[in-house]
């Protein structure tokens, strides 16, 4: 199995569904910002909803951080509208929902169930370059919580920032970090 971290997304075309229309992602729609890709198995299912209103509910805070969130399965962007128009829920949802329904993009980023024909929970954090900084996978009955997604962008913004400076555990923003040095070796 190939590393993922620091590695190009790839290329790729997709139909999404936002804001009420139909419109086309690439790649090179992605790059140039942070951006969180956000894997999940299928719409009309049960954790997924909740997954996605939590992104939803915390989507402004992702956009002050200059951060743009893309959620994906292998539904298509037709299932995507009529999971919006039926669901309350859903229909909070202001990001880009992707449809993947040949999984190639699920294949590309490693969370593609062949025989189930859909995908992990994986969660992917790309940086302007279009690399991937923070890559999470779920088994499908585990949840995600984006306040702590929320924490690994504000500490993969902060190291791109300040070179030599490291983020400890349960870092947020604004408290001290680490500068890595021979002083600090069996100190911490």
């Amino acid at each position: 199995m190939q590393p993922i971290i620091n590695s190009s997304i790839p290329e790729f075309k997709v139909e999404a569904y936002k804001d009420g229309q139909f419109i086309t992602i690439t790649d090179q729609d992605v790059k140039g910002k942070w951006a969180v890709f956000f894997f999940y198995p299928a719409d009309f299912t049960f954790v997924c909803p909740t997954e996605l209103v939590d992104m939803a509910d915390n989507y402004e805070k992702f956009q002050k951080l200059g951060v743009e969130i893309y959620s994906v399965s292998t539904d298509s962007h037709f299932v995507h509208k009529a999971w919006h128009d039926a669901s309350a829920t859903i229909r909070t949802i202001k990001y880009p929902m992707l449809a993947d329904p040949t999984g190639s993009l699920s294949r590309a980023f490693g969370v593609m169930i062949e025989e189930a024909g859909m995908a992990y929970r994986g969660t992917f954090l790309v940086n302007p370059e279009g690399l991937i900084k923070v890559a999470e996978i779920h088994d499908n009955n585990i949840g995600r919580n984006a306040d702590e997604l929320l924490r690994k962008v504000e500490a993969a913004q902060f190291v791109a920032t300040h070179s030599g400076e490291v983020c400890p555990a349960r870092w947020k923003k604004g408290e001290a970090t680490l500068k890595p040095s021979i002083e600090l070796v069996g100190k911490i």
